[in-house]
């Protein structure tokens, strides 16, 4: 599957099945919902996928609020937006997030 240019690997509404899904994909990138079904809410599950695989994140959100703000921001995501969102915000904060992601590895 495809979106806005993006090759789209997999989609997990629990944390447990992300981390497992990253670990069978391999993905470049993560776009993780803050919000999730299960025990592990989003910013668990980007911390544990970001320690083990070191694959950098951004969170989509339609919180807002400076609770979540400020405890998503302890697990210095790539990005951070708040919905709604539209494809050309999409788009340029995940290249935006791949080419900060690339300079922090050089």
């Amino acid at each position: 599957m495809e979106y806005i240019g993006f090759n789209i690997v997999g989609i997990a509404s629990t944390g447990k099945d992300a981390i497992k899904q990253t670990g069978e994909t391999n993905p470049d990138l993560i776009l993780m919902n803050i919000r999730l079904k299960g025990n592990l809410d989003g910013i668990e599950t980007a911390q544990t996928i970001y320690d083990v695989y070191d694959i950098p994140f951004i969170y989509l959100t339609g919180y807002s609020d400076n609770k979540s703000l400020e405890q998503a921001l302890t697990t210095q995501p790539y990005g951070y937006i708040t919905k709604p969102f539209n494809d050309g915000e999409i788009q340029d904060a995940i290249e935006l997030a791949l080419i900060n992601y690339q300079k922090s590895k050089d």
